[in-house]
């Protein structure tokens, strides 16, 4: 498409488009995204027992969560102990192969956590993976000296 300018010269219009910018903001939001993504995969604030045996979750499953406060919830959102079995019961189609995993504060009491094993073993799942952290061996070694 051409057109004349107010000097008499005829112009034509750029029909290309630069990419390269685009490209530049794409793959800096990629890298912002990939550092990202992995923080923000738990957003509820529990401090897990140490242990000295911790299989590392290789797997996306379920994942029940009693925080310090000892609220319930089930993936990230908050969830009544009332209604803990109903929705679990929702959320997988074979209760009897369904995995979960089940995250608690170390300062929950030990009837809290009894409660929302109940309330798992009431929904008919019997394989629960509970959450630790491993156990920092430099740190107890150097204790022990």
């Amino acid at each position: 498409m051409a057109f004349t300018s107010s000097s008499g010269q005829t112009r034509s219009s750029l029909a290309e488009i630069n990419i390269t910018p685009l490209v530049d903001v794409v793959l800096v939001l990629l890298v912002i995204f990939m550092i990202t993504a992995p923080v923000l995969q738990s957003g509820i604030e529990v401090a897990v027992p140490k242990t000295r045996t911790v299989k590392e979750i290789t797997e996306q499953r379920l994942v029940v969560t009693i925080n310090h406060d000892q609220e319930v919830f089930l993936g990230d959102q908050p969830v009544n102990i009332h209604d803990l079995a109903q929705r679990l019961h929702q959320a997988g189609a074979d209760p009897a192969s369904q995995v979960i995993y089940l995250r608690a504060d170390q300062s929950v009491p030990f009837g809290a956590f009894a409660t929302v094993m109940d309330a798992v073993k009431q929904a008919g799942i019997t394989n629960v993976s509970i959450v630790t952290q491993p156990l920092d061996t430099k740190s107890s070694a150097a204790g022990g000296n």
